[in-house]
């Protein structure tokens, strides 16, 4: 607990430990929400501040005369800006590119990504879902999800394998767990996801009450994006607990949306299916243009709220707490790669464009393809199922994946990563098309090298 004593007055008060006001009236907006049932220790505490951004918002809106609450540099109103800077982004004015942007990111580009969500996932029209809210990439959104709904000892459900970044968020920084099921059945050639696994990991999960799962299409390390009918069967399984009260997080981790190669793969978000699933189920759409508009390096996402029967009251509420978050830690977010982005977003050149690269990608899976059908009997390295993204991964049997990473590495001059001791991630994304049937095959001659030692 600590304490303060008041200069003017010989009063002791104590602080921090209580409830700030805002927190308890985002708090009672909330309440009966899944959200609310689900908030971790830290999500109930937070809250968005009437401090100095606060009122600077204020103050651009209503001081007409003279604004004297943010701590930049103006002359005539306008930010300053070094001619050293203001030569490498010409295209931009000074409030595009050295002003602070709000914290929940700006206004416009929110309101775009948002009319983007829907053009993507049709079904959402009929469905209620927040504004989104800028954060500085996905690796935040899913580090900010973890703060406001993870406590120390929770449980997330993920599948296995999975992105590394998930264990040191959620393990390491909330001293959380991942509880880890299965993700396939088969492999490649007859495959997918582990519906029986996924079953028996929630009616585990199930028996406390409460439930946090994060699943991630096209997932990362496998490139797999699940069937629409086993979006379907995810829901009901969901849902199944759901009606009988168990209150659920399903958090969807769209980093490489839509980049889907095969018609089986479902089109659309699972966010699209579980946003209104239920009351008992609260959903969150982790998602950006980080792969799906090629633009690794902007550190630019977005977390989007949804809920059956939420109204715009609650949604601005749990924008506020996420906003306290963001104040709290990275204060706002990247001014110059938002204002980048609406420029290109409103562009009529952007569609023809991205379907450039996409078509690139889409070759380069095609060739990755053809160069493990080749290898469809191997018993040493089988591939994950596959039909999206930027990778595949292959299951090692019989052979460590480090050693083998390093026999390629130091051997062959080829990169890979081992993401444990049994799975070997490739990112064909990366590799020049002309270079796949050679990185491949020397996987494979590398790997029975290994085996037969």
């Amino acid at each position: 607990m600590h304490y303060r004593i008041d200069t003017k007055t010989p009063i002791l008060y104590y602080y921090s430990t209580m409830l700030n006001v805002l927190a308890q009236e985002l708090n009672t907006v909330l309440e009966g929400t899944s959200f609310a049932a689900l908030f971790s220790d830290m999500g109930e505490r937070m809250f968005f501040p009437r401090g100095i951004i606060s009122q600077g918002g204020e103050a651009r809106k209503h001081g007409w005369r003279a604004n004297a609450t943010i701590g930049t540099t103006v002359n005539d109103k306008h930010p300053v800006e070094l001619p050293e800077i203001q030569a490498h982004l010409p295209g931009l004015s000074p409030e595009e590119s050295v002003a602070y942007s709000p914290t929940a990111g700006c206004a416009a580009l929110r309101q775009v990504w948002k009319e983007k969500l829907l053009a993507k996932n049709p079904s959402l029209e009929t469905k209620g879902f927040s504004l989104p809210v800028v954060v500085p990439g996905l690796t935040a959104g899913i580090s900010y999800i973890s703060d406001l709904f993870l406590s120390e000892g929770d449980n997330l459900i993920a599948g296995d394998p999975s992105w590394d970044n998930y264990s040191l968020i959620v393990e390491t920084r909330r001293n959380a767990h991942l509880k880890l099921f299965p993700m396939f059945w088969g492999n490649a050639f007859e495959g997918g996801f582990n519906l029986d696994a996924f079953q028996k990991v929630v009616d585990e999960e199930a028996k406390t009450g409460k439930v946090h799962i994060l699943l991630n299409f096209p997932q990362n390390p496998s490139g797999y994006t699940a069937t629409e009918s086993e979006m379907q069967q995810i829901c009901a399984i969901i849902k199944g607990h759901a009606e009988k009260g168990v209150k659920f997080l399903v958090c969807c981790d769209d980093a490489y949306f839509g980049l889907n190669y095969e018609p089986e793969a479902a089109k659309e978000s699972l966010f699209a299916y579980v946003a209104d699933l239920h009351e008992n189920v609260a959903a969150i759409k982790i998602d950006g243009p980080t792969k799906e508009d090629y633009v690794w390096g902007f550190r630019c996402g977005f977390m989007t709220f949804a809920g059956k029967g939420l109204t715009e009251a609650h949604y601005e509420a749990l924008q506020k707490k996420l906003m306290g978050i963001i104040r709290s830690s990275v204060s706002s977010c990247n001014t110059p790669a938002q204002s980048i982005l609406l420029k290109a977003f409103t562009s009529p050149t952007l569609g023809a464009n991205k379907k450039k690269f996409r078509d690139i990608l889409e070759g380069r899976y095609r060739r990755a393809r053809a160069a493990v059908n080749k290898h469809e009997d191997d018993k040493v390295l089988v591939p994950q199922p596959f039909n999206s993204g930027y990778f595949m991964s292959f299951t090692c049997y019989g052979i460590n994946a480090e050693e083998l990473r390093q026999k390629l590495l130091h051997e062959q001059g080829i990169g890979t990563i081992a993401i444990d001791a049994n799975h070997l991630r490739i990112a064909f994304s990366s590799l020049d098309k002309r270079d796949i049937d050679v990185v491949f095959e020397a996987v494979y001659t590398v790997a029975h090298e290994l085996a037969e030692k």
